[in-house]
């Protein structure tokens, strides 16, 4: 019976990783691969498609399998997330790339927070939403799923909005600053990039249509927000620990004691530091990162399999509404920022 349940179990496992197969081919293909969309994005659409098409056709003994690639293998992804970072990028942009970082990322949660209140949006989504646009995109949202255990389709709406703005700022900035529109630096408009911009795909593809000091700036900044999300996913813990126990008794004591604490953050942060200590051979890096931007695809096809496009009926137009505000702070509050901030350490 138990070898039965396995069997079953790895044919979701199985199916899930075909998938995630294709979203490599298909994120190689020319125009996508212009476009930036890495095979996480195009991972969670093919689930969606599944989703809204052959899901029903599914065994039921398989979907443990896809709910084990949504949960399990999406804490490692983000564990192993943290080979693609070291404390000595924070050391090359110093303390203005830093400073602007950490006021991007708190207002923009905080604020997305409250406008989705103002909104009366669904609270998971409106978090999630902010969180995506505040830190890295899919990566953040994902880690942020795992902490709060919310329902796929919110995850998936939210992922969705940061894709839909992150491109098009993909396409937006290196317009506005090779058009001499947006006037700054080489490094300001590099912190600009990296402070603001979503995916870390979409950051790469910014900064390489701007020149390679903008680019190589613009990653080191965008890493240090990647790095944030560890203090956000244990605040975010120790918050959804006292909501919950306070629907329950409203004894604050109690909800102290039942922090959970997200252990793949951790893991992610313990990463960190053995990449800053230990000199990895970049052969060795490369195929960990590999391995890692197919476990999260993974994650991401398996999110959208549970997601049907009657739940986006559900959630609405707010969502990407409230996307769009962020989205328009972070161009036109972010550049200030960075004007205000850089200039103090110049």
């Amino acid at each position: 019976m138990f070898n039965e349940k396995r069997g079953s179990m790895l044919h979701g496992i199985l199916l899930i990783a075909l998938f995630s197969c294709a979203s490599f081919y298909i994120a190689e293909t020319k125009v996508i691969s212009e476009l930036s969309l890495s095979p996480m994005i195009i991972g969670i659409l093919l689930g969606m498609v599944y989703a809204n098409s052959l899901r029903n056709h599914l065994p039921e003994t398989w979907v443990p399998g896809i709910q084990f690639c949504a949960k399990k293998l999406l804490r490692l992804g983000i564990i192993l997330y943290g080979f693609r970072l070291t404390f000595q990028d924070i050391l090359l942009v110093g303390a203005p790339g830093i400073i602007v970082d950490v006021l991007i990322v708190v207002i923009t949660i905080i604020g997305g927070v409250y406008l989705g209140k103002l909104m009366k949006m669904d609270e998971d989504i409106s978090l999630l939403t902010s969180i995506g646009s505040g830190i890295c995109g899919a990566a953040a949202i994902l880690g942020a799923e795992s902490t709060i255990q919310t329902k796929p389709y919110k995850t998936a709406v939210a992922v969705a909005t940061v894709v839909i703005f992150g491109t098009i700022a993909m396409f937006i900035y290196p317009v506005l600053y090779n058009k001499g529109v947006v006037s700054a630096t080489p490094e300001e408009m590099g912190i600009y990039t990296g402070a603001t911009v979503h995916e870390v795909a979409h950051t790469v593809g910014a900064g390489n249509s701007m020149g390679q000091d903008i680019s190589n700036t613009a990653i080191i900044v965008k890493m240090i927000r990647v790095m944030m999300l560890v203090p956000v996913l244990l605040l975010l813990s120790w918050w959804a620990a006292r909501k919950a126990a306070s629907n329950k008794s409203g004894d604050k004591a109690a909800a102290k004691k039942k922090v959970s604490i997200p252990w793949f953050a951790l893991g992610f942060l313990l990463v960190i530091v053995i990449n800053s200590v230990i000199h990895f051979p970049t052969p060795a890096i490369t195929a960990v990162n590999n391995i890692d931007t197919f476990l999260l695809t993974m994650a991401m096809v398996a999110l959208g399999c549970e997601t049907s496009f009657d739940k986006f009926k559900k959630a609405g137009a707010k969502p990407f509404i409230l996307a769009f505000i962020l989205f328009a702070w972070l161009m036109v509050g972010g550049y200030y920022i960075t004007k205000i901030i850089t200039p103090m350490f110049m």
